[in-house]
């Protein structure tokens, strides 16, 4: 049995708060840069341009790519074989705590739904947790910011949904999202499980590298055939128009019952942001 303190665990996750928010995954920083050169459309270019500057110009700063630097999403894959000293919960909290306000990153969680109040440390993350074997643990930081998450949806679909009105569903997500999820999007899609399941595929989705496709190379297609009927609404980087609106899209499965086909959308801006580390 392998002993971790749970300091660790806090420093680890204060740590990937403020990277995350800072420097974008390099597959996606690739694809943006990508993005430039496909970009058929004069404005568009230039959207994508002022997006590469904003990149650097976060990093050499060491100031947040974006203003909205989210809601703290945390994934964790815990193994059976590690033995935690003290509260791993309160661990999490206070590492998503230390990283926002010693960060300087924007705190944006209310402490009610409805009645509101600022928490003012950006607490309580969303934390799901994951037993697995080994002695390792793996801690995902991925930080979700509300432009973007507004706009997601989910629908249960029947068994009689055929494929393509399942690309319609994402499409018309992309297309009711149009300059309000920050475009060039990146779309986490969930198919299978219940209405919870599909919800949390699709944003275990967004957290998967976009240079990565599906292992399944029926999904993978569908994949594609998803991001060309998007790309095709002709919405653009920043919704000014372009063939360039999303930069991919993700999905993940899971088996459902015989009388159901959930299907969640996860929307992510340009700045779909996430990093890992394992402790």
């Amino acid at each position: 049995m392998r002993e971790l303190e749970a300091r660790k665990i806090t420093e680890v996750v204060a740590r990937l708060c403020v990277e995350a928010n800072r420097v974008l995954p390099q597959d996606l920083e690739r694809r943006i840069q990508q993005g430039l050169d496909q970009e058929q459309s004069e404005l568009g270019r230039a959207v994508f341009q002022d997006l590469c500057w904003n990149m650097d110009a976060a990093r050499e700063m060491n100031i947040p790519v974006c203003q909205d630097t989210g809601m703290a999403v945390i994934f964790a894959e815990v193994g059976q074989e590690v033995h935690i000293n003290g509260s791993f919960e309160e661990a999490v909290q206070e590492g998503v705590r230390r990283g926002y306000t010693e960060g300087l990153l924007r705190c944006s969680v209310v402490k009610d739904p409805i009645r509101r109040g600022n928490t003012g440390d950006n607490t309580p993350a969303i934390l799901h947790v994951r037993l697995v074997p080994g002695d390792r643990v793996s801690l995902t930081v991925a930080p979700k910011g509300f432009g973007s998450e507004n706009m997601s949806r989910i629908n249960m679909f029947t068994p009689s949904a055929t494929e393509q009105d399942i690309i319609g569903f994402v499409t018309e997500t992309a297309r009711l999202a149009g300059g309000n999820a920050c475009p060039p999007m990146v779309l986490g899609v969930g198919i299978g499980g219940d209405f919870e399941k599909c919800a949390l595929l699709a944003k275990q989705a967004l957290c998967r590298a976009v240079s990565e496709r599906n292992a399944d190379p029926y999904y993978a297609g569908l994949e594609r055939r998803m991001l060309e009927a998007v790309n095709a609404l002709g919405i653009g980087p920043q919704g000014f128009g372009g063939t360039v609106t999303a930069l991919q899209v993700n999905i993940c499965e899971f088996p459902t019952h015989i009388a159901g086909l959930p299907v969640a959308v996860n929307v992510g801006c340009h700045v779909t942001r996430h990093q890992q580390y394992i402790l």
